[in-house]
């Protein structure tokens, strides 16, 4: 049933996302067999682009590759959770029913950039299902890109053949800690009708909202710093960082070729 609040809609599954925050510590209890399967079904769920449904996820359960990820990733709650989810672009299965020829008459599809596109928008779209089942169950999630810090060794890890390619890891569990939410960018800032904003009316509203981030940063309860949301990316995205390493992996799985 829709509800309204203060002039706001509400019902379970908005407030279910609308009180979404990351988890980084979880309790020593590892999910059901029945909760993971929930959870896989629910990402199932999601919208597929021509009904492709073209990635996989993979629960890496093995005690020693965890481990192993921890120490690539310098992330604690890569080991220490409920369960680790790894989602992966999959254009692979759409082949495995194909005979030789019609594999050769694929490849130029399956290695361009659109289908490549494609696996990655289908793995996001089950993968936000699968973080709102999780949390819908009273359990607390985190998605990782973190986990790509090795891609290679990733890939090696998984087993992965052609066409399929780790794209970020979500680490599910019982909370152990309950962060505040952290305010979003405003709606002006993201939706606009018929026409995208000027930078001027971008700036004022960035100014705002940084301003905004700056104060949660310095009161939250945990991890208090000075910063804010502009300058924070500004930074990030000014160091000059090699990306060929990544390029030239995905290529080498025989996607995003053409």
């Amino acid at each position: 049933m829709n509800h309204t609040t203060s002039g706001k809609m509400t019902n379970e599954v908005l407030s279910t996302i609308m009180n979404h925050r990351s988890i980084r510590k979880f309790k020593d209890e590892r999910l059901t067999r029945e909760q993971v399967e929930t959870i896989v079904r629910a990402a199932q769920m999601a919208a597929s682009s021509s009904f492709m449904q073209a990635y996989s996820i993979i629960g890496l359960t093995d005690p020693s590759l965890k481990r192993e990820l921890r120490a690539i990733t310098r992330t604690p709650y890569v080991e220490e959770n409920g369960h680790l989810f790894i989602f992966c672009a999959d254009l692979q299965r759409l082949t495995v029913m194909a005979d030789e020829q019609e594999k050769q008459d694929m490849k130029v599809m399956l290695e361009s950039s659109m289908a490549y596109q494609i696996a990655i928008v289908d793995a996001t779209l089950a993968a936000q299902n699968a973080v709102l089942a999780a949390e819908s169950l009273g359990l607390g999630t985190v998605i990782m890109g973190a986990v790509k810090k090795d891609i290679v060794r990733l890939d090696q890890m998984l087993g992965l053949p052609e066409y399929v390619t780790p794209l970020f890891g979500i680490a599910v569990g019982v909370p152990d800690q309950q962060p505040e939410l952290k305010p979003r960018l405003p709606l002006e800032a993201v939706y606009f009708e018929n026409r995208y904003a000027s930078d001027e009316e971008q700036q004022e509203r960035i100014a705002a909202y940084d301003r905004n981030i700056n104060e949660y940063y310095q009161t939250r309860s945990e991890n208090n710093r000075m910063d804010n949301w502009s300058r924070k990316h500004i930074e990030k995205l000014t160091k000059k960082i090699s990306l060929s390493g990544m390029t030239e992996y995905v290529q080498s799985k025989g996607l995003n070729v053409n």
